[in-house]
């Protein structure tokens, strides 16, 4: 049996970012775009399937907002461990600064 070996040409070309102030840091390269829309579509099916009559998945559509602030709060976190600064979080969320840190920067 041989080892496993990646196709280079389907693999991302990982690059490193620098920041005012900030040590290079290295950015790993997935594809979150592609991942949040598949995620973002069986959302919307799981509402559409509960809007015709399945009363009983409502909860656990509900239950699906926990885990996502969750997952919010996780990823901040690795982020922040990883050097990003509260603007450049606060940026990509649409928030202010202040605000990112108010919500995020408390341990839950």
């Amino acid at each position: 049996m041989s080892a496993p070996s990646v196709n280079p040409r389907l693999t991302p070309k990982h690059r490193t970012g620098t920041g005012a102030g900030h040590q290079a840091r290295r950015r790993v390269v997935v594809e979150n775009d592609d991942y949040a829309a598949f995620t973002r579509r069986v959302i919307a099916a799981h509402g559409r399937r509960i809007a015709r009559g399945d009363i009983e998945g409502l909860s656990t559509l509900a239950a699906l907002a926990d885990d996502i602030d969750t997952a919010l709060h996780a990823a901040v976190t690795g982020l922040r461990a990883a050097g990003f600064s509260w603007a450049e979080i606060a940026t990509r969320l649409g928030i202010t600064r202040q605000a990112a840190h108010q919500r995020f920067g408390e341990p839950r």
